[in-house]
């Protein structure tokens, strides 16, 4: 036998409104069940699940997400996702239209944009 990942699971100081920027970014809706308050909070479909932790977010992510737009730029992404409440860490991108930015959600976990698939030409 062999496992599956069930989940993701993001450490958070408040995971209702972690899970509710996730939810935009990726256009994914919140658990039914899930409230302001509660000690986790689940993406539906996207496997993302949210949990109380006491401390704070001290170090680097050894894991992250790399984001490719579906139906937008890179940098419309970028722009619609610091508006969401993300924080722009550094910015990779080139003069030749490669690659990408780094940014940090609301509790600093460090995710990146990169180019959709039409600006790859694929």
């Amino acid at each position: 036998m062999t496992s599956a990942i069930r989940h993701t699971t993001f450490d958070s100081t408040d995971p209702y409104a972690l899970a509710q920027f996730w939810s935009q970014v990726l256009g994914r809706p919140l658990h039914e069940d899930d409230h302001p308050g509660d000690p986790e909070a689940l993406i539906e479909g996207a496997g993302l699940l949210f949990v109380t932790v006491p401390e704070d977010k001290k170090a680097k992510n050894r894991l992250h997400f790399d984001l490719q737009p579906q139906d937008r730029t890179r940098d419309e992404e970028v722009a619609r996702v610091l508006a969401l409440g993300a924080t722009l860490l550094d910015d990779r991108r080139t003069d030749d239209g490669k690659g990408w930015v780094v940014l940090a959600d609301p509790e600093g976990n460090e995710f990146c944009v990169e180019r959709s698939a039409a600006e790859r030409g694929n």
